[in-house]
């Protein structure tokens, strides 16, 4: 399947949509949506990220792998406090409980 792209260029290049849509090989809906949402978002053809990023980064999950390893019967705040001095990242014990769940930690 082509990009979003393409087909604003064949659009541009005054071409309808149902060419596109043959040219293409995909539904005239689809085409027509992505036409639409491009002229509704301006040269971005993706909406805007929904929701919040997440406060772990790549490096604090592997230090917090890393010290589970190492210290698996510190508590959450202890981990927490670590997180802090080694990476300087400011987390909630809530958030380690989140990502020691997502990481296959229980208990």
């Amino acid at each position: 399947m082509q990009t979003a792209s393409t087909n604003i260029c064949e659009r541009l290049c005054n071409k309808s949509i149902r060419e596109i849509s043959l040219l293409l090989n995909i539904p005239r809906s689809t085409v027509s949506g992505i036409i639409t949402k491009c002229k509704q978002l301006g040269t971005k053809a993706t909406q805007p990220q929904s929701g919040r990023p997440r406060k772990m980064t790549e490096l604090g999950q592997s230090m917090l792998k890393c010290t589970v390893r190492i210290s698996h019967q510190l508590s959450a705040e202890s981990k927490a406090k670590d997180l802090q001095t080694l990476c300087g990242l400011q987390i909630s014990k809530r958030t380690i409980h989140r990502e020691l769940h997502e990481m296959g930690f229980h208990g």
